[in-house]
């Protein structure tokens, strides 16, 4: 149990600064390419830190642990609302713009709900158990691409800044990206394996230790990402990391999984889980849209909420 808490523990870690690495090298590749920056911030930064879940879930399906793939998605996109936007909220108060509001929003639920409708779908047509099959998961991609035309078209309206420098040459940059995709592959390897003997040990389910400890652990990058980007009052950044997070770990983290490897049967799932899904994603639309602004008293409330569903995973 303790060597099992311990790799744990240092698989964490590996995803983390994996991740961090990653991101460095990827954004100095860009620049050597002289890619937009906005770019950069949509995709790459929100795709780092997304890498953990990705490979976490990768792993887990490789390893048949298929209630671990969607706990992860769906306690990451939670967590990535209810308690990291919270705490940027408390922290800052996050000025949101039309732009945000008309389309990456709307987007973002869209794709929320449309993921508890293809879980759904198999049971509600009177099948005795739910799952995500291969064409849902070509289906989630189909929306993907939508998102990832959306990021080009809006890219192209920014003019490049020729005098940025890239952080890295070209070689150090390509060397980096390759070294924090090994730390996240390392590490993805150690949390999936140790996660599952500690549930096994102490009996709890798959859904709970994705849905607190795996979650919590893959969603560090975003926290420490908005907690600096919060502090800095890089509030573009900020929630464009988390909106950009949220539909690639639905699109990607479960949908090229799944698309490789097939269909999937998560078994421990509860209600609650898939209506807090689209629950955090309506209030951060909600909140948007009243003041154009999420305020320090609607962070609280998030991190309320945040607390109250944590509480009834467990009591439930």
């Amino acid at each position: 149990m303790l060597l099992s808490i311990f790799l744990l523990i240092v698989g964490f870690v590996f995803l983390i600064k994996g991740a961090d690495v990653f991101v460095d090298g990827a954004s100095s590749t860009a620049g050597n390419f002289k890619i937009s920056k906005m770019l950069i911030g949509l995709t790459i930064v929100a795709f780092g830190t997304s890498a953990p879940e990705f490979a976490v879930s990768m792993s887990a399906l490789s390893s048949g642990s298929t209630d671990m793939v969607l706990g992860n998605v769906i306690g990451s996109n939670i967590l990535n609302i209810l308690l990291i936007l919270g705490v940027a909220a408390v922290i800052c108060p996050i000025k949101i713009k039309d732009n945000t509001i008309k389309k990456e929003l709307p987007l973002s639920l869209l794709i929320s709900t449309l993921l508890v409708i293809i879980f759904l779908d198999v049971k509600l047509a009177g099948a005795t158990v739910n799952q995500i099959t291969r064409s849902d998961a070509f289906i989630i991609l189909i929306f993907f691409t939508v998102f990832i035309y959306y990021l080009f078209t809006l890219a192209k309206q920014k003019p490049l800044d020729d005098k940025e420098k890239p952080k890295y040459n070209l070689v150090i940059s390509l060397l980096l990206v390759f070294l924090g995709l090994a730390g996240i592959v390392i590490g993805s390897n150690l949390v999936v394996d140790n996660a599952s003997n500690i549930a096994r040990i102490i009996g709890v389910s798959e859904r709970i230790i994705s849905l607190t400890i795996i979650a919590l652990g893959t969603s560090l990058p975003e926290l420490v990402t908005t907690i600096v980007s919060a502090k800095k009052g890089e509030q573009d950044l900020l929630l464009g990391n988390i909106i950009g997070s949220n539909i690639f770990n639905i699109c990607v983290v479960l949908g090229i999984p799944v698309a490789i490897f097939g269909t999937i049967t998560p078994s421990s799932f509860q209600i609650i889980d898939l209506v807090m899904l689209i629950v955090s994603a309506a209030i951060l639309y909600i909140f948007s849209t009243t003041s154009r602004k999420i305020t320090r008293l609607e962070g609280g409330l998030m991190l309320a909420l945040f607390v109250i569903y944590y509480t009834l995973i467990f009591i439930i």
